[in-house]
């Protein structure tokens, strides 16, 4: 276990063994999760957190299936979306 200080801005450095592990580098968005009794710092992901029902809608497909190719496509192209929606 690794100890740490808080400055009197309320800033805490993360060692940099931790940091060299989860590859963090300057910049680096992190959530905090605060679950009480203990705080949980994790990277923030590209894409936002989903619940199955969220995306429950997509499995009422009926139709022929799709290729490895059509699916990868259209991920592809989803993603290229989301991060240039005027592509």
């Amino acid at each position: 276990m690794t100890t740490t200080k808080m400055s009197s801005k309320g800033q805490i450095i993360i060692p940099q063994a931790i940091r060299k592990a989860h590859q963090w580098r300057t910049g680096q968005e992190i959530e905090v999760i605060d679950l009480g009794d203990k705080i949980i710092l994790q990277s923030k992901k590209p894409f936002p957190s989903t619940k199955l029902a969220d995306v429950a809608g997509v499995l009422a497909y009926s139709g022929p299936a799709k290729t490895l190719e059509q699916m990868e496509l259209a991920i592809a192209e989803g993603a290229q979306q989301a991060y240039d929606p005027h592509s």
